[in-house]
C-alpha cells in the first residue's frame, strides 16, 4: 500500500495551495464569515474556471473525471483556509449523489451545470429527529395526479441558503425505502432559514405543500438509499481530507505561536505543558492523515473487499472529525486569550471543526457502524 502522492498530485497540491494563498487570504475568509452563504460569486467563479467544481464529474458530463485522491489533495488545501462555501456540498456530495442515484437523462441535465458552478446542489436529508440512518427519514411525499406534494422540515442542511437545487430525502407513499427528489430552491412553499449559533452556513429548510412533478424523483422511487450510501462512501474521505488540511493549519499556527510568544523570558514552546498540547495535536493530525489517505487508496485502487473498504471509511471519518475538533481545543490551550480574537484566525477553524463534527455522521455514529461491519 503506497500512500504517497504522485508527481501530478504534488503539482495539483502546489497549484491549490497557491490559489488559496492568492485568493483566500485570512482577511477574505473573515469577510466571508459574515455572509449568509459563506462564499462570493467572484471566488466561486474562479474555482470553477480552474475546474475544482467538476473534478468528480465524469468527462462525458463536462467534468474532468479526476480520482478521489486528486480531489482530496485539493480539498486538503481548501481546508487549510478553511475555505467556506458549497464546494463540497455541490461539487462532491451533490455530484456523486446524482451520479450514483440519477438516471442517464438526469445526469445529462444536472452534472454539466454543477461542474461549471451554474447549479448548486445541496443534500437535505436530516430532520428534527436527527440522524444519518434510513430510519431517521420520515418526511412524506404525497402523490398527486401530476407528481407529489412535499410537506415537512429538514434541519442542519449544509449550504442550504446558497443551493439552487435541494436533493430532498422523503418517504414516497406507495414505495418502501427512501426517495430522493430534486427540488428547485425557488419553488413556492420552500423557505430557508440560516441557523444561529457557533456553526457556519447550516440551515433549516421548510416545505409547505410544495408541488413537484413526477420527473423530480432522482432515479427510482423508494430505491435511493443504497445509491446514496455509495455516494457517501466516496464523499466522506474527501471531507476528511478537508479536515486534515484544517488540522495541519491549526498545528502550523500553534507551533509558530509557541516559538514566538515569550513568557518568563522564554518561548512558551519550551514549557512541558505547552509541548504536551502540541504533541496531542500532532498525534491527531497524523492519525487523521493516514486513515484518510488509506481510505482514499482503497477506493481508488478498488482492490479490497466491501467490508474492508467500509471499515476504513468509517475509521477515517471517526478519527479525522474527532482529530480536527481536538486539534482546535489544543490550539486554544496554547494560544489562550489571543486564540479567541476573531482577527487572529484560529476561530475560523474552531467554528469549522464544530460545523463539520456531525456532518455525514459524528465519530460515535461511525464507530458504531465500524463495529457492526466487523461483527463486534
Amino acid at each position: 500500500m503506497d500512500l504517497s502522492l504522485t508527481e501530478q498530485q504534488e503539482l495539483l497540491k502546489t497549484t491549490a495551495r497557491d490559489f488559496m494563498e492568492r485568493e483566500a487570504s485570512k482577511d477574505t475568509l473573515l469577510e466571508l464569515e459574515e455572509t449568509e452563504s459563506g462564499y462570493s460569486d467572484e471566488l466561486w467563479q474562479k474555482a470553477s474556471d480552474i475546474g475544482w467544481l467538476g473534478m468528480l464529474v465524469p468527462e462525458q458530463y463536462g467534468g474532468s473525471g479526476s480520482s478521489l485522491t486528486d480531489a482530496a489533495v485539493v480539498y486538503e488545501q481548501m481546508g487549510a483556509g478553511p475555505l467556506s462555501g458549497p464546494f463540497f456540498s455541490s461539487g462532491v456530495l451533490g455530484a456523486l449523489t446524482i451520479l450514483e442515484a440519477g438516471t442517464e437523462e438526469q445526469r445529462q441535465r444536472y452534472l454539466p451545470s454543477i461542474a461549471v458552478g451554474r447549479e448548486i446542489a445541496s443534500l437535505a436529508l436530516t430532520e428534527p429527529d436527527y440522524g444519518w440512518g434510513l430510519d431517521s427519514v420520515s418526511m412524506r411525499a404525497q402523490p398527486t395526479d401530476n407528481g407529489y406534494v412535499l410537506s415537512g422540515t429538514k434541519l442542519f442542511v449544509h449550504d442550504a441558503a446558497s443551493a439552487t437545487t435541494l436533493i430532498t430525502a422523503v418517504r414516497a407513499r406507495g414505495h418502501e425505502g427512501m426517495t430522493l427528489m430534486m427540488v428547485d430552491a425557488n419553488t413556492p412553499g420552500v423557505s430557508t432559514r440560516l441557523l444561529s449559533g457557533f456553526m457556519g452556513w447550516v440551515g433549516e429548510v421548510t416545505y409547505d405543500s410544495v408541488e413537484v412533478s413526477a420527473d423530480a424523483v432522482l432515479g427510482e422511487p423508494g430505491a435511493a438509499w443504497q445509491p446514496l450510501q455509495r455516494a457517501f462512501q466516496k464523499a466522506i474521505p474527501i471531507l476528511c481530507a478537508y479536515q486534515v488540511g484544517g488540522s495541519q493549519a491549526v498545528f502550523d499556527m500553534t507551533l509558530e505561536y509557541s516559538r514566538t510568544r515569550i513568557q518568563f523570558g522564554n518561548p512558551i514552546g519550551r514549557f512541558q505543558r505547552v509541548q504536551d498540547h502540541i504533541v496531542n495535536i500532532i498525534n491527531h493530525l497524523d492519525a487523521a492523515r493516514w486513515t484518510t489517505y488509506e481510505a482514499l487508496w482503497k477506493l481508488d485502487s478498488d482492490r479490497l473487499t466491501a467490508n474492508g473498504l467500509e471499515t476504513s471509511i468509517h475509521l477515517a471519518k471517526a478519527v479525522t472529525t474527532e482529530g480536527y475538533y481536538q486539534a482546535c481545543n489544543g490550539a486554544h490551550e496554547v494560544h489562550a486569550g489571543i486564540g479567541v480574537m476573531k482577527d487572529y484566525g484560529l476561530t475560523l477553524h474552531t467554528q469549522m471543526s464544530r460545523t463539520l463534527y456531525h456532518y455525514l455522521g459524528d465519530p460515535r455514529f461511525h464507530r458504531k457502524r465500524m463495529a457492526e461491519t466487523l461483527d463486534f
